[in-house]
């Protein structure tokens, strides 16, 4: 139903956007150094949830929302863009901190866990825009129905999130050690993220594709 590349795209998107460090890794990232792995998991299955509502969100008409009032598209992608400096500012400015360094955070049920990993999902623009504009680039009407495209796409994007985020999860603590024992390495990470995420922000905001083009 779906094509190859398409299934390939998506997959490359996002693989991309999950290795660019953004509020669903510090926060996972943040809750395994100071928790546990099993805290981190936990917290990744509410981040899981929150990409089925976005998933649900943008197959049931985001998109043709995003179409309809070119003006709530815009406004997604220059917020999105705006909070992706900010992170880039947090990590670059004098005495910024790295998503791997550790943060003292206090310990929470298993419950709070997963209400934390969703609602901070849910505040991502980074989700927002990957299910309102990119995956609806790949959708094919000549390969049949579209709803069903839109949650393969859907589906391959949240398994590649969920295997990635996990690895994270698992080693988090490793890194963290190691980057601490070699601050010359610990400010390169931070120089390669903060820069990233200027990047990834200066071309969102910059993109001048039309809200239509991506319905």
């Amino acid at each position: 139903m779906i094509s190859l590349g398409s299934a390939l795209g998506v997959a490359a998107v996002s693989l991309g956007m999950v290795l660019t460090p953004g509020p669903n890794m510090m926060y996972l990232v943040s809750r395994s150094i100071s928790q546990g792995r099993r805290a981190g998991l936990v917290s990744l299955g509410g981040v899981a949830l929150g990409f089925l509502f976005y998933l649900a969100a943008a197959t049931f008409g985001l998109s043709a929302l995003f179409a309809a009032v070119p003006g709530i598209y815009h406004a997604v992608r220059f917020a999105g863009a705006a909070y992706l400096l900010w992170l880039a500012w947090k990590v670059l400015k004098p005495g910024g901190t790295s998503v791997f360094e550790p943060v003292a955070l206090p310990p929470d049920s298993p419950r709070k866990l997963f209400a934390m990993g969703l609602f901070t999902n849910l505040l991502n623009p980074k989700a927002a825009l990957l299910y309102g504009s990119l995956i609806p680039q790949f959708l094919d009407p000549s390969a049949g129905h579209l709803l069903a495209q839109g949650f393969l796409l859907g589906g391959i994007q949240i398994g590649v999130s969920m295997l990635v985020n996990t690895v994270i999860i698992l080693v988090a603590g490793t890194v963290a050690v190691f980057l601490a024992r070699r601050p010359a390495w610990l400010r390169v990470q931070r120089y390669v993220t903060g820069t990233l995420l200027g990047a990834i922000a200066l071309r969102l905001a910059t993109d001048r594709t039309r809200p239509n083009a991506v319905a």
